[in-house]
């Protein structure tokens, strides 16, 4: 086996090979982070490891996005594995064919959920808890995902009810992964 190949192949972190979002290539660690075979993964669409087509849309289009303006993009995210259990996970990616972002990309993959459980949110209720994560404001979600700062307010309230978080520094806290 060649060095690259066996780096690839051994490497200690998810990577993944995507042409148009669909896995060409993927490594052992990635295998076993989603729970199954090497082999199971090529030519699967990523869609297939969101919780729902509306998250595999969303992130799409906010990584197309960064994309065409940066050669790399990353985020903290639900994924979910073959056996239908869901975790947070960390994708970061960087394309390779900089003029169609999605034609050929790589990507790497670590699962988060020792220090990051899966609490059970609507796919609105992630992109609130990711923003409130990254310290925006509830004026700076609204305008974001084009919602109303009282909107952005009872999204935060359910999140706060969820993560059994007393205000918003646990809540930021609990969503971060860090303890508490």
């Amino acid at each position: 086996m060649d060095p690259q190949t066996l780096a690839f192949t051994h490497a200690p972190i998810g990577l993944v090979l995507l042409e148009h979002r669909v896995i060409r290539a993927a490594n052992q660690r990635f295998a076993e982070m989603f729970r199954g075979p090497v082999g199971a993964f090529e030519g699967m669409q990523m869609a297939r490891l969101y919780p729902s087509v509306e998250d595999y849309q969303r992130i799409g289009e906010r990584g197309l996005a960064v994309l065409r303006e940066s050669p790399s993009y990353d985020d903290e995210r639900i994924m979910q594995r073959l056996d239908g259990q869901q975790f947070w996970a960390r994708g970061r990616g960087r394309s390779l064919t900089p003029d169609d972002p999605f034609a050929r990309s790589v990507w790497s993959f670590s699962d988060l959920s020792e220090a990051r459980p899966v609490v059970h949110l609507t796919p609105r209720e992630r992109e609130v808890a990711m923003m409130t994560g990254k310290g925006l404001t509830s004026k700076e979600i609204g305008r974001a995902l084009d919602l109303s700062y009282r909107t952005v307010e009872q999204h935060r309230a359910r999140l706060l009810q969820k993560f059994e978080a007393r205000n918003l520094a646990e809540l930021v806290a609990r969503v971060s992964g860090m303890p508490f």
